[in-house]
């Protein structure tokens, strides 16, 4: 049997669910289970609770809000789980303005029984509240993004331990999304490896460059990629107004002179240039510029900056690719002060110390975010041998689900 079947024979027999207990899934989505401190008391304000935790944690739960998130199964459908319940159509909602919505409630260590004025019973698990304080953060089965270190070295998954089990599934998963890097090792040197890779996680993301693509030298090409000459680091596609989030690439063959490849975090290069040219930040941050791709049968442009910042001012995209940066169309006055940024910015992803510099090896895959790891490679000299990767992209957040539901 050849290694690709295996591949496909792994994930057929070995990942497929046991039958769903539904009540233990229920309880999963509750978020029932032994709660961090047990529930010590409960008092009754207008138109909210208050919880008392053995561990002296406070959470104020409004009434409204209570009845929103009942789970039993008239408010929540008994499979899907869904919310069936319809604020606006209750006709006690007038009261939850006022004090007197709720008919009575009782409690103990583990849980909160609500009765309310039309007769409906609302229990809710104390450890499932306990995790959902109102202005506590709700916790995460997923890594926190952290930017690298100087001299950063990406974590490795055998491919073997990738297939054979949720383990190194996880593994590889938490590091790409942690790190937003991570390479697998080891794999068979098979066309469409990385379609059955992809496609393990989730539907692979196409693009105008199709579903799954070849890098690889070719006559007339209409991207840089599709040539020998060397990369500077850049994200793919950020003409796009939704670029793709995780680029797989799989080397089948690297023989040829050069096309060593290179990668840097760009959330660690945007912090950097914060912290040593606050003003070149903040234009990169402020400042949309326009991007472009153009070819015999698209025309996908999109104007945004170069950093794209969160709510909480943190760097949540990078959008850098020389290639299809398009005309630079702002003010006159503000010309050279974005110049003066932008070289900031690419003479910090240039330092040594912030790049990942590797040669992949045949049945070798990186991953990596695109949105905020920039990647590029050297130029090679195709008289000398073949260079051959395959590559596809993949949503994040079919990553992210895949992890929930391994960690479950």
């Amino acid at each position: 049997m050849s290694s690709g079947n295996a591949f496909n024979d792994a994930l057929t027999h070995r990942h497929t669910p046991a039958p769903i207990d539904m009540a233990e899934l229920r309880r999963y989505r509750q978020g029932s289970g032994a709660p961090a401190a047990t529930l010590e008391s409960v008092t009754r304000q207008a138109r909210r609770l208050t919880l008392h935790w053995s561990d002296g944690r406070t959470g104020q739960f409004p009434m409204m809000w209570l009845r929103d998130h009942c789970a039993c199964d008239q408010c929540r459908h008994p499979l899907t789980r869904e919310r069936l319940y319809k604020l606006l159509d209750d006709p006690l909602w007038e009261r939850f303005e006022g004090d007197d919505a709720l008919a009575s409630f009782e409690f103990d260590a583990n849980a909160s029984t609500l009765t309310w004025q039309d007769g409906h019973v609302s229990r809710f698990d104390a450890g499932w509240l306990y995790q959902r304080c109102p202005g506590e953060e709700l916790a995460t089965l997923l890594p926190t993004p952290t930017p690298w270190p100087t001299h950063f070295t990406p974590s490795h998954v055998s491919h073997a331990d990738f297939v054979d089990g949720s383990d190194g599934r996880s593994r590889w998963a938490t590091a790409l999304l942690r790190d937003g890097l991570v390479m697998l090792d080891q794999g068979p040197c098979e066309q469409e490896e990385v379609s059955r890779i992809a496609e393990s996680i989730g539907p692979m993301r196409s693009t105008n460059f199709g579903g799954r693509f070849d890098v690889r030298s070719v006559p007339n090409p209409n991207n840089a990629a599709y040539t020998a000459i060397g990369l500077e680091l850049h994200t793919d596609l950020p003409n796009w107004r939704q670029p793709p989030d995780i680029q797989l690439l799989y080397c089948l063959e690297n023989d040829a002179e050069g096309g060593e490849s290179s990668f840097a975090d760009g959330f660690a290069a945007a912090e950097t240039l914060r912290a040593e040219n606050p003003e070149a930040f903040r234009v990169l941050s402020e400042t949309p510029i326009d991007f472009r791709f153009q070819d015999d049968g698209h025309d996908i442009a999109v104007r945004e900056p170069v950093i794209d910042l969160d709510g909480e001012g943190r760097p949540r995209e990078i959008r850098f690719n020389n290639w299809i940066r398009d005309t630079l169309s702002l003010p006159s006055d503000q010309i050279e002060a974005w110049y003066d940024a932008y070289r900031a910015l690419w003479q910090i992803l240039r330092r040594p110390e912030g790049r990942v510099e590797l040669t992949l090896e045949p049945g070798q895959m990186v991953a990596f975010d695109n949105r905020r790891v920039l990647h590029g490679r050297n130029a090679f000299d195709p008289n000398t041998g073949k260079r051959h990767l395959q590559g596809t992209y993949l949503d994040l957040d079919m990553l992210q689900s895949h992890l929930r539901v391994l960690s479950r």
